[in-house]
């Protein structure tokens, strides 16, 4: 089974498609980095020899932030919006959309379970 990044690739899917599951690399981004490294896209990743993945290792690492490091980025950019308190910044504290859309109806995926009032008991008048 093939590491890279601090990630498993599942080893019966192709490469291309593997690399797909390291955050930050897309299917674009993935057959770039097996030009680059000269590996063949088709092959499955259990089939790959040690030199092929320690290429696409050098290929990834060449690439810049990606699984980790971008993540703490993406991370540290959310709580420099969310500090300075821009529009974007205060969508996010609130878990609502951030990029313009509707929230009257839809935006559920965002905005959590719906939250309906639930009436109390009634009170026994002696």
């Amino acid at each position: 089974m093939a590491r890279i990044a601090g990630v498993d690739l599942p080893p019966s899917k192709q490469v291309w498609i593997g690399l797909t599951y390291i955050h930050g690399i897309g299917r674009t981004r993935s057959k770039s980095i097996l030009a680059e490294a000269s590996v063949d896209e088709t092959t499955k990743v259990k089939d790959l020899t040690e030199d092929e993945a320690r290429r696409i290792r050098e290929a990834v690492q060449d690439l810049g932030a990606v699984e980790g490091d971008l993540r703490k980025i993406v991370a540290e950019n959310i709580k420099r919006l969310m500090e300075i308190g821009s529009y974007r910044g205060v969508r996010h504290r609130r878990s609502l959309p951030v990029r313009g859309q509707r929230t009257h109806t839809n935006a559920r995926g965002r905005k959590g379970r719906r939250r309906t009032a639930v009436a109390g008991k009634k009170k026994v008048t002696k």
